[in-house]
Protein backbone atom coordinates (compact mmCIF):
# COMPACT_ATOMS: atom_id res chain seq x y z
CA UNK A 1 0.00 0.00 0.00
CA UNK A 2 1.72 3.54 -1.05
CA UNK A 3 -0.24 6.05 0.18
CA UNK A 4 1.12 8.72 -1.59
CA UNK A 5 -0.10 6.50 -4.98
CA UNK A 6 -3.67 7.93 -4.71
CA UNK A 7 -4.68 11.45 -6.15
CA UNK A 8 -5.40 13.88 -2.72
CA UNK A 9 -9.18 14.74 -2.21
CA UNK A 10 -10.37 18.57 -3.74
CA UNK A 11 -9.18 19.79 -0.34
CA UNK A 12 -5.89 18.62 -0.58
CA UNK A 13 -6.01 15.88 2.16
CA UNK A 14 -5.21 12.54 1.29
CA UNK A 15 -7.89 10.01 0.46
CA UNK A 16 -9.99 8.75 3.74
CA UNK A 17 -8.60 4.95 3.57
CA UNK A 18 -4.95 6.46 3.46
CA UNK A 19 -5.72 9.11 6.08
CA UNK A 20 -6.82 6.20 8.19
CA UNK A 21 -3.66 4.28 7.91
CA UNK A 22 -1.53 6.91 8.62
CA UNK A 23 -3.46 7.80 11.51
CA UNK A 24 -3.31 4.24 12.34
CA UNK A 25 0.26 3.81 12.72
CA UNK A 26 1.09 6.94 13.98
CA UNK A 27 -0.63 6.39 17.11
CA UNK A 28 0.68 2.73 16.88
CA UNK A 29 4.20 4.64 17.23
CA UNK A 30 3.16 7.23 19.65
CA UNK A 31 1.15 4.53 21.91
CA UNK A 32 1.85 1.33 21.19
CA UNK A 33 -0.67 -0.76 19.12
CA UNK A 34 -2.46 -2.76 22.50
CA UNK A 35 -2.84 0.97 23.36
CA UNK A 36 -4.27 2.40 20.52
CA UNK A 37 -8.57 2.01 19.76
CA UNK A 38 -10.26 2.70 16.59
CA UNK A 39 -11.83 5.34 18.21
CA UNK A 40 -8.59 6.93 18.84
CA UNK A 41 -7.72 6.25 14.77
CA UNK A 42 -10.50 7.81 14.16
CA UNK A 43 -10.64 11.02 16.02
CA UNK A 44 -7.10 11.98 14.21
CA UNK A 45 -8.52 11.43 11.32
CA UNK A 46 -11.06 13.04 11.35
CA UNK A 47 -13.77 10.87 10.84
CA UNK A 48 -16.41 8.47 12.16
CA UNK A 49 -16.43 4.85 13.47
CA UNK A 50 -18.73 4.01 10.50
CA UNK A 51 -15.91 5.46 8.09
CA UNK A 52 -13.30 2.69 9.16
CA UNK A 53 -15.60 -0.07 9.12
CA UNK A 54 -16.27 0.66 5.56
CA UNK A 55 -12.56 0.00 4.40
CA UNK A 56 -11.29 -2.47 7.46
CA UNK A 57 -13.33 -5.28 9.01
CA UNK A 58 -10.88 -4.87 12.51
CA UNK A 59 -8.09 -3.02 13.89
CA UNK A 60 -5.96 -5.68 12.51
CA UNK A 61 -6.98 -4.93 9.28
CA UNK A 62 -5.72 -1.93 8.85
CA UNK A 63 -2.04 -2.90 9.67
CA UNK A 64 -2.20 -5.07 6.24
CA UNK A 65 -4.45 -2.81 4.14
CA UNK A 66 -2.76 -3.87 0.66
CA UNK A 67 -3.14 -7.63 0.57
CA UNK A 68 -6.61 -8.17 -0.72
CA UNK A 69 -5.64 -6.39 -3.83
CA UNK A 70 -2.15 -8.16 -4.08
CA UNK A 71 -3.98 -11.41 -3.60
CA UNK A 72 -6.61 -10.34 -6.15
CA UNK A 73 -4.04 -9.33 -8.57
CA UNK A 74 -2.09 -12.78 -7.96
CA UNK A 75 -5.36 -15.06 -8.56
CA UNK A 76 -5.87 -12.64 -11.81
CA UNK A 77 -2.35 -13.28 -12.95
CA UNK A 78 -2.30 -17.16 -12.50
CA UNK A 79 -5.95 -17.46 -13.82
CA UNK A 80 -4.64 -15.22 -17.18
CA UNK A 81 -1.68 -17.85 -17.14
CA UNK A 82 -0.92 -19.35 -20.91
CA UNK A 83 -1.93 -23.21 -21.42
CA UNK A 84 2.18 -23.77 -22.31
CA UNK A 85 3.35 -21.54 -19.03
CA UNK A 86 5.66 -23.50 -17.34
CA UNK A 87 3.92 -24.12 -13.96
CA UNK A 88 6.64 -24.04 -11.37
CA UNK A 89 7.97 -20.80 -13.05
CA UNK A 90 4.45 -19.25 -12.99
CA UNK A 91 3.84 -19.25 -9.65
CA UNK A 92 7.28 -18.21 -9.03
CA UNK A 93 6.29 -14.70 -10.87
CA UNK A 94 3.57 -14.70 -9.20
CA UNK A 95 5.01 -14.20 -6.20
CA UNK A 96 7.13 -11.30 -7.15
CA UNK A 97 3.45 -9.56 -7.29
CA UNK A 98 4.05 -9.67 -3.55
CA UNK A 99 7.88 -8.37 -3.02
CA UNK A 100 6.05 -5.38 -5.97
CA UNK A 101 3.54 -4.81 -3.36
CA UNK A 102 6.25 -4.59 -0.34
CA UNK A 103 8.86 -2.54 -2.49
CA UNK A 104 6.32 0.00 -3.62
CA UNK A 105 6.33 1.82 -0.25
CA UNK A 106 10.01 1.10 1.74
CA UNK A 107 9.80 3.29 4.72
CA UNK A 108 5.94 1.62 5.67
CA UNK A 109 6.57 -2.17 4.69
CA UNK A 110 9.70 -2.03 7.25
CA UNK A 111 7.54 0.31 9.97
CA UNK A 112 5.00 -2.73 9.52
CA UNK A 113 7.79 -5.42 10.08
CA UNK A 114 8.85 -4.03 13.19
CA UNK A 115 5.53 -3.11 14.77
CA UNK A 116 4.61 -7.02 13.57
CA UNK A 117 7.45 -8.68 15.19
CA UNK A 118 6.31 -6.85 18.79
CA UNK A 119 2.90 -7.84 18.64
CA UNK A 120 1.84 -11.47 18.84
CA UNK A 121 -1.31 -11.02 17.68
CA UNK A 122 -0.19 -9.17 14.25
CA UNK A 123 2.17 -11.96 13.74
CA UNK A 124 -0.66 -14.82 13.84
CA UNK A 125 -2.97 -12.42 11.62
CA UNK A 126 0.10 -12.13 9.05
CA UNK A 127 0.36 -16.10 9.17
CA UNK A 128 -2.98 -16.30 7.94
CA UNK A 129 -2.41 -13.86 4.87
CA UNK A 130 0.54 -15.63 4.40
CA UNK A 131 -1.92 -19.06 4.26
CA UNK A 132 -4.11 -17.79 1.73
CA UNK A 133 -1.24 -16.35 -1.04
CA UNK A 134 0.02 -20.09 -0.28
CA UNK A 135 -3.14 -21.62 -1.08
CA UNK A 136 -3.71 -19.54 -4.35
CA UNK A 137 -0.80 -20.63 -5.80
CA UNK A 138 -1.45 -24.24 -4.77
CA UNK A 139 -4.72 -24.09 -6.56
CA UNK A 140 -3.27 -23.09 -9.68
CA UNK A 141 -0.71 -25.95 -9.08
CA UNK A 142 -3.06 -28.33 -8.58
CA UNK A 143 -4.75 -27.66 -11.98
CA UNK A 144 -1.38 -27.59 -13.47
CA UNK A 145 -0.74 -31.57 -12.08
CA UNK A 146 -4.51 -33.00 -12.24
CA UNK A 147 -3.15 -35.78 -14.27
CA UNK A 148 -0.65 -36.45 -12.20
CA UNK A 149 -0.63 -39.50 -9.49
CA UNK A 150 1.04 -37.18 -7.02
CA UNK A 151 -0.43 -34.08 -8.70
CA UNK A 152 -1.98 -33.04 -5.18
CA UNK A 153 0.92 -33.33 -3.20
CA UNK A 154 3.14 -32.11 -5.79
CA UNK A 155 1.06 -28.47 -5.76
CA UNK A 156 0.72 -28.16 -2.15
CA UNK A 157 4.74 -29.11 -1.54
CA UNK A 158 5.73 -26.60 -4.23
CA UNK A 159 3.71 -23.54 -2.96
CA UNK A 160 4.82 -23.84 0.22
CA UNK A 161 8.35 -24.22 -1.28
CA UNK A 162 7.94 -20.66 -2.70
CA UNK A 163 6.47 -18.89 0.10
CA UNK A 164 9.52 -20.20 1.92
CA UNK A 165 12.16 -18.86 -0.26
CA UNK A 166 10.10 -15.88 -0.93
CA UNK A 167 9.47 -15.14 2.88
CA UNK A 168 12.98 -15.80 3.63
CA UNK A 169 14.12 -13.16 0.96
CA UNK A 170 11.82 -10.54 2.02
CA UNK A 171 12.67 -10.97 5.84
CA UNK A 172 16.29 -10.37 4.37
CA UNK A 173 15.41 -7.36 2.72
CA UNK A 174 13.26 -5.86 5.28
CA UNK A 175 15.52 -6.41 8.11
CA UNK A 176 18.01 -4.26 5.70
CA UNK A 177 15.55 -1.39 6.54
CA UNK A 178 14.43 -1.88 2.96
CA UNK A 179 18.11 -0.69 1.70
CA UNK A 180 19.32 -3.58 0.08
CA UNK A 181 18.14 -5.39 -3.35
CA UNK A 182 14.96 -7.54 -2.42
CA UNK A 183 14.48 -8.18 -6.57
CA UNK A 184 18.00 -9.45 -6.14
CA UNK A 185 17.39 -11.64 -3.66
CA UNK A 186 14.02 -13.00 -4.04
CA UNK A 187 14.84 -13.95 -7.86
CA UNK A 188 17.94 -15.92 -6.03
CA UNK A 189 15.85 -17.55 -3.19
CA UNK A 190 12.82 -18.23 -6.27
CA UNK A 191 16.05 -19.77 -8.36
CA UNK A 192 16.30 -22.90 -6.01
CA UNK A 193 12.40 -23.61 -6.25
CA UNK A 194 12.91 -23.63 -9.84
CA UNK A 195 16.26 -25.84 -9.95
CA UNK A 196 13.97 -28.14 -7.36
CA UNK A 197 10.91 -28.15 -8.90
CA UNK A 198 11.32 -27.12 -12.56
CA UNK A 199 11.41 -28.41 -15.68
CA UNK A 200 12.95 -27.04 -18.94
CA UNK A 201 15.38 -24.05 -19.68
CA UNK A 202 13.05 -22.00 -17.34
CA UNK A 203 13.94 -24.18 -14.37
CA UNK A 204 17.50 -22.79 -14.08
CA UNK A 205 18.32 -20.47 -11.35
CA UNK A 206 19.40 -16.73 -11.52
CA UNK A 207 23.29 -16.13 -11.48
CA UNK A 208 24.06 -15.12 -8.23
CA UNK A 209 25.01 -11.38 -7.91
CA UNK A 210 28.11 -10.19 -6.78
CA UNK A 211 30.19 -13.52 -7.87
CA UNK A 212 28.54 -15.53 -5.04
CA UNK A 213 28.18 -19.29 -5.08
CA UNK A 214 25.41 -20.56 -6.23
CA UNK A 215 24.13 -23.96 -4.27
CA UNK A 216 22.11 -26.15 -5.69
CA UNK A 217 19.77 -29.14 -3.87
CA UNK A 218 20.61 -32.67 -5.39
CA UNK A 219 18.17 -34.93 -4.33
CA UNK A 220 17.61 -38.90 -5.60
CA UNK A 221 15.04 -39.14 -7.88
CA UNK A 222 12.77 -41.22 -5.42
CA UNK A 223 13.28 -38.75 -2.52
CA UNK A 224 10.17 -37.22 -1.17
CA UNK A 225 9.02 -34.05 -1.47
CA UNK A 226 9.16 -32.93 1.92
CA UNK A 227 12.66 -33.99 2.56
CA UNK A 228 13.19 -32.03 -0.48
CA UNK A 229 11.17 -29.21 0.51
CA UNK A 230 12.78 -29.28 4.27
CA UNK A 231 16.86 -29.19 2.28
CA UNK A 232 15.70 -26.01 0.68
CA UNK A 233 14.39 -24.23 3.77
CA UNK A 234 17.99 -25.29 5.36
CA UNK A 235 19.67 -24.10 2.66
CA UNK A 236 17.59 -20.73 2.62
CA UNK A 237 18.64 -20.59 6.19
CA UNK A 238 14.74 -20.33 7.11
CA UNK A 239 13.81 -18.65 10.58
Amino acid sequence: MNPSSAPPRRDGRPPMREALVAAAFRLFVERGYEQTTVDDIVALAGVGRRSFFRYFPSKEDVVFPDHERCLADMTAFLDASPADAEPVRRVCDAARLVLRMYAENPSFSVQRYRLTKRVSGLRAYELSVVWRYERALAAYLRGRFAGRPDGTLRADVIAAAVVAAHNNALRGWLRSDGVDDAGAAVDHALGYVQTAFGTGPSSSPPAAAGGEDVVVVVARRDAPLWRVVRELESRLGRN
